[in-house]
């Protein structure tokens, strides 16, 4: 995952960064086809949140906690923006943290770089460790994660922290690969899938019988691409390459309620029909790393972007997936 160049820099109160100018990007022929005008009015502007951070990563909408959380992975800390307010520090240091999710209890759950831990914050506050180890050797680099409605969390491990000094704690890896992980509630953690270079965002479908994951290492003439999975009983089977993307790696995933399919790309938000097929872009200046539906009525997307954070609101709702509190 390749930073690209910093975008200049801009305010951090709610300024509009730029016209989306998504639906005129469109011919008239695709507009129709596509049908990007159900879920952003042409009129649409992002607005920029926050602009002091290295490398903004891992929102998520968390109101029992007061808002968007989000990592700044490269400066160490999470940070929070209540509704109608500015950035505050939540979390400092937060051992290089990246994903953020809420379980369906609505605490928050955390994947660590410098700790190679999946950690949860208990309603006092107190850290829990939910995971650190497999078969004898530790985690690489939890990044991205997500909560299923049984209460299992599935995160992916590849070694972005253990391999960028700014990222976490450089070391060789303990594991035999990079894998996409399913802690049970029991505590049992296992496997799921051994078939990335460097697995990424997850995101289920809204019925969560598809796990979406990116891959964002790339083979030597190879494309980023986001692959599907058909889900029943905690496995995974009938892996298929569900979109490819067209600048950089798909990082982060989010589906909203019809199971359009969102993803950050190396030039903004790249959105899907549930078929594959391609339905618009959010353009970023430079990178979007990661994003997530949130807001009094769970209709405004949060991008991070590089050392921002940008609001953008919606006409569709993201899906609460495992999550009491991650969407109103």
């Amino acid at each position: 995952m390749t930073e690209l160049p910093s975008p200049p820099r801009c305010g951090i109160a709610r300024r509009p960064l730029l016209g989306l100018a998504l639906l005129g990007a469109l011919t008239p022929r695709a507009r129709a086809a596509d049908d990007l005008s159900a879920v952003l009015d042409p009129s649409s502007k992002a607005e920029t949140l926050y602009d002091e951070g290295a490398w903004c990563e891992g929102p998520v909408w968390a109101p029992s906690l007061g808002g968007l959380i989000f990592s700044d992975v490269r400066r160490n800390r999470m940070m929070l923006i209540r509704e109608g307010g500015r950035a505050e520090v939540f979390r400092e240091p937060s051992n290089n943290s990246n994903g953020n999710t809420v379980d369906t209890q609505g605490r928050l759950v955390t994947c660590e770089h410098r700790t190679s831990r999946v950690v949860r914050r208990e309603t006092d506050g107190a850290i829990s460790v939910l995971a650190d180890r497999y078969d004898g050797g530790r985690l690489n680099a939890p990044n991205d994660i997500v909560v299923a409605r049984d209460g299992a969390i599935w995160f992916s491990d590849p070694t972005y922290g253990i391999d960028q000094a700014e990222e976490g704690l450089p070391r060789p890896s303990e594991q035999k690969g990079r894998f996409v992980f399913r802690l049970a509630p029991d505590g049992s953690l296992a496997v799921a899938t051994d078939r990335f270079v460097q697995p990424n965002g997850l995101a289920f479908s809204p019925d969560e019988r598809v796990l979406y994951i990116c891959e964002s290492g790339t083979r030597e003439g190879a494309t980023g691409e986001i692959r599907a999975f058909d889900v029943a009983d905690g496995q995974l089977s009938n892996e298929r390459v569900f979109a490819t993307v067209p600048k950089g790696v798909p990082d982060g995933v989010k589906v909203d309620t019809d199971g359009r399919v969102y993803a950050g790309t190396g030039d903004g938000v790249r959105i899907w029909s549930t078929d594959g097929r391609p339905v618009g872009h959010i353009p970023t200046e430079g990178p979007c790393a990661n994003l997530a539906f949130g807001g009094p009525d769970g209709r405004r997307l949060f991008l991070c972007a590089g050392k921002r954070v940008l609001a953008v609101e919606t006409k569709v709702r993201g899906a609460a997936i495992g999550s009491a509190g991650s969407r109103p």
